[in-house]
């Protein structure tokens, strides 16, 4: 299991004090998550992308390409890169640039997005998401597996041999993540490649979710990756703690009330009953947090969104210390008893170049076999 956190970077004032952060604090406040996330054991930090307010995180590349110069371990992602308003060549490039920045720390997470408004400023028509969510990324998956790729589509001139650069670091490219929290026909997609599906459920009831990670895992068996066992599923998560649930509830709730991500909505109670947004005490997270595989099955991600709804960063990071000290190690002992031996573990770039060399060494020593016995058999008949 990997535990980390995504963030949106949203600028939202603080309704307990009534000012609001700048752009620069917020972004910087943002590296300084990650590095904390990375300090207190954690595996991922994830960011999202946007390119309206209140929303600061245009470039998640040039963001997770600093944070990466500033630490070790920490796996980076996206947590939304727009698939359907992004050049396919562009992410191709940029991802694997950054991947040779980072080592091989980073993945990324397609996804549509949530703001109409995002497709004309790009020159895209949201009437055509699903198509372009598909085409784009049949696209990538080319870019990155292809030294000469010729191509042609609806949404994009067409390619001729064409070549991204730089290629992807030792021949593999980035482990890709399909993001959805409505559409079955990305479930479909992430299936179809043997690639992750990331159920982002923080915003309705598992029971829609539950629908859409099956229907993953039944068609990625399908298509002969494995089975449905062996998906790639990740979760998001919202949590808020203190060590007395009554004072979590106290402190959160002005938060909630004017959160750009739910707020202005359901009660903060509804909302808890409803999504898994868990505000309360460690124990209480812990709990909730080993019920998703209840719900969905052994799962390989979990990421929570903490800095959000104005949030200062002092909180933040006092979040954090609970999550990553007295959270995360009980449920990573809790999530590996009983863990199935054929579920796999999250696919990282060691993990995703052990199985190229392998598959490669394979497919040398078949094809020096079938040599072998074609000249043997040649020879045999010229006798």
């Amino acid at each position: 299991m990997q535990f980390g956190l995504f963030s949106v970077g949203d600028v939202t004032m603080d309704p307990t004090t009534g000012r609001t952060p700048t752009e620069h604090e917020r972004i910087k406040a943002m590296v300084t998550i990650a590095l904390k996330a990375e300090e207190v054991g954690l595996d991922v930090f994830a960011t999202g992308e946007h390119h309206n307010p209140p929303f600061v995180p245009s470039s998640p590349t040039t963001l997770l390409g600093y944070i990466a110069a500033r630490t070790e371990r920490l796996v980076l992602s996206t947590a939304t890169t727009l698939i359907t308003t992004n050049d396919p060549v562009k992410i191709a490039e940029d991802f694997a640039m950054l991947q040779h920045l980072a080592g091989g720390r980073v993945d990324v997470m397609m996804g549509r997005g949530n703001t109409g408004p995002v497709y004309p400023w790009f020159g895209q028509d949201i009437r055509q998401g699903i198509p372009l969510a598909i085409e784009n990324y049949a696209l990538l998956h080319r870019l990155w597996r292809e030294d000469v790729v010729d191509w042609e589509g609806r949404f994009r001139t067409p390619l001729q041999g064409f070549t991204s650069t730089p290629r992807p670091l030792e021949g593999v490219p980035p482990f890709v993540w399909h993001g959805s929290i409505r559409s079955p026909e990305i479930a479909e997609q992430a299936a179809y490649y043997g690639d992750g599906f990331f159920a982002n459920n923080i915003f309705w009831p598992k029971e829609h979710y539950q629908r859409l990670i099956h229907l993953y895992r039944q068609r990625y068996a399908h298509y002969g990756h494995g089975t449905p066992e062996q998906a790639i599923v990740g979760l998001g998560g919202q949590v808020f703690m203190r060590k007395n649930s009554q004072d979590a509830v106290r402190e959160f709730r002005p938060y909630f009330d004017v959160a750009p991500v739910y707020g202005h909505g359901p009660s903060l109670e509804e909302f808890m009953a409803e999504t898994p947004l868990t505000v309360g005490s460690p124990q209480q997270v812990i709990d909730r947090t080993l019920q998703f595989r209840e719900h969905f099955g052994d799962y390989q991600r979990q990421l929570f969104l903490m800095d959000h709804a104005g949030l200062p960063l002092k909180t933040v990071l006092e979040q954090l210390d609970i999550l990553g000290e007295q959270v995360v190690p009980v449920l990573r002992a809790e999530f590996a008893k009983g863990r199935p031996a054929e579920v796999p573990d999250a696919p990282t770039h060691a993990s995703l170049l052990a199985a190229k060399t392998a598959a490669d060494a394979t497919a040398t020593t078949t094809a020096t076999t079938t040599e072998t016995t074609t000249e043997t058999t040649t020879e045999t008949v010229q006798a």
